[in-house]
This record gives C-alpha cells, structure tokens and sequence, in this order.
C-alpha cells in the first residue's frame, strides 16, 4: 500500500517548477491530488496527465489565491471532486528583485496577497474540513532567515510565512492537525530559468552539497512531512537547500 492511499490534497501553483514536483510525488505516493493554478492551465492539465497516465488520480481547478473569493471554492472543489481534504501544500507564491528605491506599494501588496494572505486564508478554508491527522505543509525559503538586498519583499513575505507555520500550528496542534514549513534553496524551474546562468554558479560554490536544486528534491521533503514518519513533527520549518545559506 503506498503512503498515502485514499488521502487528497491540494497542492496550490502546482501548475510547474516546484508545486508540479510536489503534486507528482505526493500522486505516486497514493494521494488524490487537486493541481491548483491561477492563469496556466495547460500547464496543470499537462501535470494532470502525467499523474493519470501513471495511474494516479488528478485534476486541475483553477484559483487564483491573490483573489480572497477564490480561495474557498477551491477547497469545495476537492471535497467535490475526491470526498475529502487530507493535505493542504501552500506553494503558490510570487517574487520580484530590486532595491530599496525600486519597492513600490503594488509590488508589495501582490507579494503580501499572494505569499501570506493566500496562505492563510488557505489554511483558514481547510482547517474547516481537515481531520484529524490532516497536514499543512508552507513553503518558504532561505531567504527568510538570511535575506538579500535585492529581497526585501519577497524575503519578508516568507519571514512573515514561518511565523504563520509556527502560530497555525499551535492553534490547530490540539485538533491533531500539523503545520509544517519547508525552505528551498535555489531551485531550478522553468519559473527562474533565465537567472540560472548569472545566479546559480555563486550559489553552487557555496552549497555544500555541489549542486542547484530540483523539484523533486522538495516534493521529497514535503512527502516526509506529510507522511506518519513526521508525526511528531509541527511548528518548524525545514531547510531543504543542500546546506546552502543565502
């Protein structure tokens, strides 16, 4: 029996890079998986695909987690769809750079609407339905504890979003519902292709692991948090960076 048999989760900008990688695992590990995105639909039906091919179950429903409307209706849509709602993975995100003089107040509403309040109000709507046992998984960032220059909102926004995985999770602790945060290092996905050649050498050099990061690594990491193997495991956040210190 693979190890999550029967359970369902939502996997949110799941559409590519990082989200599709974690919507793919947890689907071969026995999960109904909702493939949520927010504009790239052909994107998460091709991730769909995939998963249903391998025999897995699947399907894409769009919502887009800056809109505080939609964030609901895609919770709904898993209970629909698989019955019930086992794991929550708040991986959409959005990130820009630049200096201090280049943050405007547009810029940093999207960043804050997306990373932080569509992760809340996420976990607000599944904590309606999760059991006992259920599992919400944040994914952050190194930068949170060790930010750029050229970072400031992005980095903020996903300080901000460890402090939420440690709040959630003594809130919803005593109902058996864990909140876990996982921090990539410098991954590479389609999303960040065209920083790889300028940003990706300095940080390999001080990764002791020797490498840039995948997808798959992640959804690894996820795939532990989630399973009974991390049952003791709530409130912190997992550096998954190959020992990589932004």
């Amino acid at each position: 029996m693979t190890p999550h048999e029967g359970k369902v989760a939502i996997v949110t900008g799941a559409s590519k890079g990082i989200g599709a990688g974690i919507a793919l695992r947890l689907a071969a590990d026995g999960a109904a998986v909702v493939v949520n995105y927010a504009r790239a639909a052909g994107d998460a039906e091709e991730v769909v695909r995939r998963i249903t091919e391998a025999g897995g179950r699947a399907v894409a429903v769009q919502a887009d987690l800056a809109r505080p409307e939609q964030v609901a209706p895609l919770v709904d849509a898993a209970l629909r769809h698989f019955g019930r709602l086992d794991i929550l993975v708040n991986n959409a995100g959005i990130y820009g750079f630049g200096r201090l003089d280049d943050v405007t107040p547009e810029a940093f509403d999207a960043h804050f609407h997306v990373n932080v309040r569509g992760p809340l109000l996420a976990t607000q709507a599944a904590a309606r339905v999760l059991p006992a046992g259920g599992v919400v998984v944040n994914i952050s960032s190194g930068v949170a504890k060790s930010p750029s220059g050229l970072t400031h909102v992005y980095s903020s926004t996903k300080g901000a979003l460890d402090v939420l995985t440690r709040s959630l999770a003594i809130e919803l602790g005593p109902r058996g519902i864990r909140v876990v945060g996982v921090a990539p290092g410098f991954v590479e996905t389609e999303g960040n292709a065209h920083l790889v050649d300028d940003f990706a050498p300095p940080l390999v050099a001080r990764t002791p692991l020797g490498r840039t990061g995948r997808p798959a690594d992640i959804a690894a990491v996820v795939a532990f948090a989630v399973s009974q193997d991390a049952a003791w495991l709530t409130g912190t956040t997992i550096d998954a960076a190959g020992g990589l210190v932004f």
